[in-house]
């Protein structure tokens, strides 16, 4: 098997923009809600808020044993069996609106393996395009990177550390517990059990508790941005994640404005003051 031949691969799919989801998560991030319980037609999706559409509707009898859809398909089937989201860049060419039809053209952009200090790695980059209404124009580019890697054994050694900054002018604290991690996983219909299931967790992939998404944290930095300059518009964001953060502590979510007001660094920091995720936003 070459992973090389999924290179180019596209598939297109479509959705719309309906209200629930957008309801649902701003009841899960404790945001008031809106009149009438519902966004109206219209309203602009929150950064990031996307990813509550175009859900991966996998037959049930597609789930392997971790959750996910068996490999194959759209990604290249890489058979290592840990699979973990490392980051993303985005670029917001306009807003998403609620009541707007969409469509999301894919295309593998890169596959590349490595050998590194854990073992055999898979690095697989995908090119997301979102376009609003038929529109030729791109609303949302995104390119998201994923990392296989191979099953945990009891002599490896984690990365080390990096120590988060030590002040910053924002910061919110989270407490991941299992309905927020529940609710999120619910809402992008993420079956993957190192979510919320701690057995498969701890006894199968070896973690030492349930993982915050990676996803959740992104959008909580951004929802961090929108809570301290709700006017802001955001150009670009990109975020990489360095180390699992897990629902046994509480964890933090910071920003710090550069002083000409053209980005924003956010961060996300463990209880043990460790850096998680590193992220930029580039502003108007």
């Amino acid at each position: 098997m070459n992973l090389q031949d999924w290179l180019g691969r596209e598939e297109t799919v479509s959705d719309v923009v309906t209200a629930t989801p957008f309801a649902a998560l701003a009841a899960t991030l404790d945001w008031p809600p809106a009149p009438g319980g519902r966004p109206a037609a219209g309203a602009p999706l929150p950064y990031l808020w996307h990813w509550l559409y175009f859900l991966p509707l996998h037959q049930q009898s597609e789930i392997g044993d971790d959750g996910h859809a068996r490999r194959g398909g759209f990604l290249p089937p890489v058979p290592l069996p840990r699979r973990m989201w490392a980051g993303s860049q985005f670029e917001f060419h306009e807003p998403l609106l609620v009541g707007d039809t969409l469509s999301r053209t894919s295309t593998i952009a890169g596959v590349k393996e490595k050998t590194g200090r854990t073992g055999h790695l898979v690095f697989v980059k995908v090119r997301h395009e979102i376009r609003r209404n038929g529109a030729a124009e791109v609303a949302l580019t995104e390119h998201h990177d994923i990392v296989y890697r191979a099953a945990a054994i009891a002599d490896d050694a984690p990365s080390p550390p990096v120590a988060a900054p030590a002040g910053s002018a924002w910061q919110r604290t989270i407490a991941p517990d299992d309905v927020l991690l529940f609710r999120y996983s619910a809402l992008t219909f993420n079956g993957h059990r190192i979510h919320y299931d701690r057995r498969y967790v701890t006894q199968v992939e070896g973690y030492p508790g349930l993982i915050v998404h990676g996803p959740l944290i992104a959008t909580l930095l951004m929802d961090l941005l929108r809570r301290e300059m709700p006017a802001a518009q955001v150009l670009r964001f990109e975020f990489k994640a360095l180390r699992p953060t897990y629902d046994t502590h509480p964890f933090s979510v910071h920003g710090e404005p550069a002083a000409d007001g053209k980005s924003v660094r956010l961060w996300g920091r463990d209880h043990e003051g460790w850096l998680t995720m590193d992220a930029m936003a580039t502003l108007a």
